[in-house]
């Protein structure tokens, strides 16, 4: 089964500075019916204008994924870990038992527009840690693993039986894949068009997918688009 979350639906919130549309509740927006979906707890599609930022705040036992489409985002933390985000890098911080970061738009003259995701850990109270790679190409044409639990194929690794896909795709191409037994998915849509088993969704769309064995995405036009094998 798939059922399809539009664009258009979600959370929005505009600060000048930041313009933010919220896959699930999140901050002021609340809807009991998306507040994540099994451990996916925020997906925010965020563009910050040039100079602008969060400063410094605190997060505790979340994994917390930041994915940049266009710009490029500045990150600092409480562990000494200073870094600029591009698009094809993935980082990870597991927030664990306590870490304060901030994160800008490094540039003074473009917006960043990325995906902030927030992953619910399998325990509480871990060490804090941060993992940045980088992916570019690899994504083309397929479903590369960016992140999972065991760090395989070179992800990052996750605290979470979570697996998460990154895919560029020219229209007309199409990938596939399978869920083991029980498991469920979250498909989100960065940019472009693609039918997900015959079914439309356009950028800022998402789905849910649930007793469904086989996933078959084929691009309707050039797209990017994120997929998340998740356990019950």
């Amino acid at each position: 089964m798939i059922s399809i979350r539009k664009s258009t639906d979600r959370g929005k919130a505009d600060f000048g500075w930041l313009s933010s549309h919220h896959t699930f509740s999140f901050g002021q927006y609340h809807d009991p019916h998306f507040m994540g979906f099994k451990d996916l707890r925020v997906i925010n599609e965020d563009i910050v204008k040039p100079g602008a930022g969060f400063s410094e705040h605190a997060h505790a036992d979340m994994e917390i994924i930041s994915y940049v489409l266009d710009g490029a985002l500045a990150h600092k933390d409480s562990l000494g870990t200073g870094s600029t985000i591009l698009p094809g890098d993935v980082q990870r911080m597991s927030a664990g038992s306590g870490i304060r970061h901030s994160e800008f738009n490094a540039s003074k003259q473009d917006p960043v527009h990325f995906l902030q995701i927030w992953v619910l850990p399998d325990q509480k109270g871990i060490a804090p840690s941060y993992e940045q790679k980088t992916f570019g190409d690899e994504r083309n044409g397929r479903l590369r693993l960016v992140a999972s639990k065991d760090g395989r194929e070179g992800s990052l690794t996750i605290h979470q039986d979570t697996d998460l896909y990154a895919s560029i795709l020219t229209s007309g191409d199409s990938v596939t894949h399978r869920f083991a037994s029980a498991r469920h998915g979250w498909l989100q849509v960065a940019r472009g068009e693609i039918q997900a088993n015959g079914q439309t969704l356009s950028a800022g769309d998402g789905a849910s997918i649930s007793k469904l064995e086989d996933l078959t995405l084929k691009a309707l036009s050039d797209a990017e688009f994120l997929l998340f094998d998740l356990a019950s």
